[in-house]
């Protein structure tokens, strides 16, 4: 039987994906394509980078030999438009005829929802940054594979500026919280069945902490924190979940619990999308 075939699509561009580097974290198809190779044993998991120009990407043909498709997180707001956009948005159009199930985190979700007839906007409530909170799941969530053996109300890794104002036709909402109503959604578009999310359950606590790094002094302006002390302070908690994930003092000061401390329970989802979806769509296929 021939390994499962994934494909990560990077939604940065070259430019951010040096600076998030540059602040010591990684490319985010980088380290989501090591955690479907550790959540599927065998996987290949290959890389595509629609956002750099010259970019030499598969067509619905190419498509076609995976068995599923993971999107990444960007900095991009899709609403602007151009080229390392349109890019993306075709090639999500040309994914869609394929049949192979997609999962999206956060600009995954926004990707998706823009190229299935969807709106995105900047959240008038700001940005959401570090731990979403008290994300719950609707009805439809708490029966939908994704969330199978997540808690019904949980916290999750997050960061983003834009959230989905209008699911496109044939959605159906899985998760929601006070500050973006489309948490999680379940999207029909063509041939393939989507599953995503706002937020990150493929971020390590290391991710995040590298993230804060790269908006400072940012977060401060926009009164998360009252100075770039205080932002360090926190970026050193992160650090130390990393290290410790189980210290009960720092999980006790930011109201976090296993939903994200426990990696197995913070990246369910995307272990449900590989066990509930690609695998059982694999063998439908006649792939498996």
């Amino acid at each position: 039987m021939p390994a499962p075939r994934l494909l990560v699509v990077e939604g940065n561009t070259a430019e951010a994906r040096a600076r998030q580097v540059q602040f010591g974290g990684e490319a985010a198809s980088e380290g989501y394509a090591r955690l479907l190779r550790e959540l599927c044993p065998g996987a290949i998991a290959d890389i595509c980078y629609p956002a750099d120009p010259g970019a030499n990407l598969p067509d619905s043909g190419g498509l076609e030999g995976y068995d599923g498709i993971a999107i990444t997180g960007s900095s991009l707001n899709i609403y602007h438009g151009g080229a390392p956009i349109a890019a993306q948005v075709a090639l999500m159009r040309a994914a869609f005829e394929t049949g192979v199930p997609i999962f999206g985190s956060c600009w995954g979700l926004q990707l998706i929802t823009v190229a299935a007839g969807g709106v995105v906007r900047l959240n008038p409530k700001g940005r959401e940054v570090g731990f979403g909170r008290r994300i719950r799941m609707t009805r439809a969530g708490a029966d939908h594979p994704m969330f199978a053996d997540k808690p019904p109300v949980f916290e999750a890794m997050t960061v983003h500026l834009d959230e989905v104002e209008t699911l496109p036709p044939g959605s159906e909402l899985l998760a929601t919280n006070d500050h973006s109503v489309v948490q999680a959604a379940e999207i029909r578009a063509g041939r393939s069945t989507c599953w995503a999310v706002q937020y990150h359950p493929e971020y390590p606590f290391r991710e995040m902490a590298a993230i804060f790094r790269r908006l400072s002094p940012s977060l401060v302006a926009e009164g998360f924190f009252l100075d770039e002390e205080e932002e360090a302070a926190f970026i050193g908690d992160l650090e130390h979940f990393e290290r410790e994930p189980a210290n009960k003092a720092l999980a006790w000061r930011y109201g976090i619990d296993g939903a994200v401390i426990s990696k197995a329970t913070r990246t369910i989802e995307i272990r449900n999308f590989i066990e509930r979806h690609v695998l059982p769509t694999r063998a439908a296929r006649g792939r498996g």
